[in-house]
């Protein structure tokens, strides 16, 4: 299976460095890693490809969703099977991205990542939107989800395109899970490790109040153009 490490990056010039030089030390050989700069102002770019990246440049900023959307639509074009997702600001470590790029589930599952965010030190904003998003997800998509907001992930690549999810922000991630669930698509859920920086030194472009509630109008659009989940 060709997996390629996809890093949607924003205003990240202090910390993808260091994600994505370590990241080409476990994704060896082609496709590698892409990062997608999301219309950055920073030197987000430049400092990802010195790095080692390879490097798809968004104009102006569109939102996390449309980062992952384009670097699933080139992993498809290079012809990759399936892409992890990692995020930017260096929570993910890079070992824990290779075990899910190498985790023995079916190739055309989705497989989400599911942090303990308490012990991870996750701060209590974040904790409560996560709850609330995955009792939400869970109720509507049929199926027990326990982190439905978490970053790292393994998606397969045509699968995951052809589901037509559509939102720009964050409500992507939580709108391809809910699609994966109606459409009774294989979703293994894997405890993964993460690190949370100091809060003078964390990077988030998540709103607390904004995006759970474009994550909320996403679900209820979706779940007026999809079909119940299949049992």
């Amino acid at each position: 299976m060709s997996v390629l490490a996809l890093v949607p990056a924003y205003q990240a010039a202090r910390t993808v460095e260091r994600v994505v030089a370590d990241l080409t030390e476990r994704f060896v050989g082609e496709p590698g890693v892409l990062v997608v700069d999301d219309g950055s102002t920073d030197e987000t770019a430049d400092v990802a490809r010195r790095a080692g990246a390879r490097v798809v440049r968004h104009p102006g900023n569109r939102g996390k969703g449309a980062a992952l959307r384009t670097g699933l639509a080139w992993a498809r074009s290079w012809g990759a099977d399936s892409v992890v997702t990692v995020d930017a600001d260096g929570q993910h470590p890079a070992d824990e991205a290779w075990r899910i790029a190498a985790y023995p589930a079916p190739r055309a599952a989705l497989v989400l990542g599911v942090r303990d965010l308490a012990s991870a030190g996750a701060p209590p904003s974040s904790r409560f939107s996560n709850a609330l998003s995955n009792s939400f997800l869970s109720r509507f998509g049929g199926t027990r989800l326990c982190d439905t907001q978490c970053g790292l992930r393994r998606y397969p690549v045509s699968e995951t395109l052809e589901l037509g999810a559509w939102a720009d922000g964050f409500a992507y991630e939580a709108e391809v899970v809910l699609r994966a669930a109606r459409a009774g698509h294989s979703i293994v859920q894997v405890p993964v490790r993460v690190t949370y920086p100091a809060p003078a030194e964390r990077l988030s472009h998540f709103h607390v109040v904004r995006d759970p509630a474009r994550i909320v109008l996403t679900v209820l659009s979706t779940l007026a153009t999809t079909a119940r989940p299949r049992v």
